[in-house]
């Protein structure tokens, strides 16, 4: 007991962690079955065949494509503009300042199916059509909220003497931006657009409503799971969390070498 109650905090992070691991582990379990129907929801028999064919199924990488694309565009977007107004909100003191703030916050705290449907009314009294550029507009104002969020965290803990230090070597305002400021923040710029793209490429609900005709990944598994949940369905959503994966842990292991190599000798 007294062993339990040292390691208390690790043994609930462990067991929170394997929580949320869990649904990922049986979709690459399941995406090595080979269903005996249509649905792929009892192992039958281990099978790679949908590894080899992973877009066997119609139309399928066509959506994922789409996603993929929707989700890069808004990530772009989205960090861009999130960055900026991040920068300005904090250095700048302006009046309405707490109005933006608030504003900001709205669309991380609304319901999903409130923003879809008020985007959806504003695009029909414009007179838009709903499809590929609506998507991306959504998307994109979805995702900023956060990208303003995780950059402003960053933006409020930097020191600004290393700015000063660099105007008073004579740094113009462009150089210590680029050479000073803008590394500094890039850990939280790289954390919204990683956050950005995944809320992109992850969303059903603002798309459902805004797409038209359109059919992007999430769309596509949701009427699949009307029909049938073909394999591929695993196979790519076990790609991509294993892409994730690595991009984190590359991200980890280049930020302990520059600690390593920023200590003294």
């Amino acid at each position: 007991m007294r062993w339990i109650r040292h390691h208390l905090v690790v043994l609930a992070g462990l067991i929170t962690l394997a929580y949320l691991i869990l649904p990922n582990i049986v979709v690459m379990v399941f995406s090595f079955n080979k269903p005996a129907g249509r649905f792929n929801y009892s192992w039958q028999e281990f099978s790679t065949d949908a590894w080899k064919d992973p877009c066997g199924v119609a139309d399928m990488c066509g959506s994922l494509v789409l996603s993929l694309q929707i989700a890069l565009w808004a990530t772009i977007g989205a960090t861009v503009l999130g960055s900026m107004i991040a920068f300005a909100l904090v250095r700048y003191r302006f009046r309405a300042r707490g109005a933006i703030n608030s504003l900001i916050f709205l669309p991380m705290a609304m319901p999903e199916v409130v923003m879809a449907a008020s985007l959806l009314t504003l695009f029909l009294n414009l007179g838009a059509e709903l499809g590929f550029w609506t998507i991306l507009i959504a998307h994109t104002m979805f995702c900023l909220s956060f990208v303003v969020v995780a950059v402003k965290a960053r933006v409020l803990s930097m020191d600004p003497r290393l700015e000063e230090a660099a105007r008073d070597l004579y740094a113009g305002p462009v150089q210590t931006f680029v050479r000073v400021t803008l590394p500094i923040a890039a850990p939280g710029i790289a954390a919204g657009a990683m956050l950005a793209f995944a809320l992109s490429f992850d969303d059903f609900i603002i798309t459902n409503f805004n797409s038209g005709n359109t059919v992007t990944f999430p769309m596509f598994v949701w009427g699949s799971a009307q029909r049938g949940t073909p394999v591929q369905i695993n196979v790519i959503g076990t790609a991509m969390f294993v892409i994730a994966v690595l991009i984190v842990l590359f991200a980890q292991f280049i930020s302990n070498r520059r600690k390593k190599t920023a200590l003294p000798k």
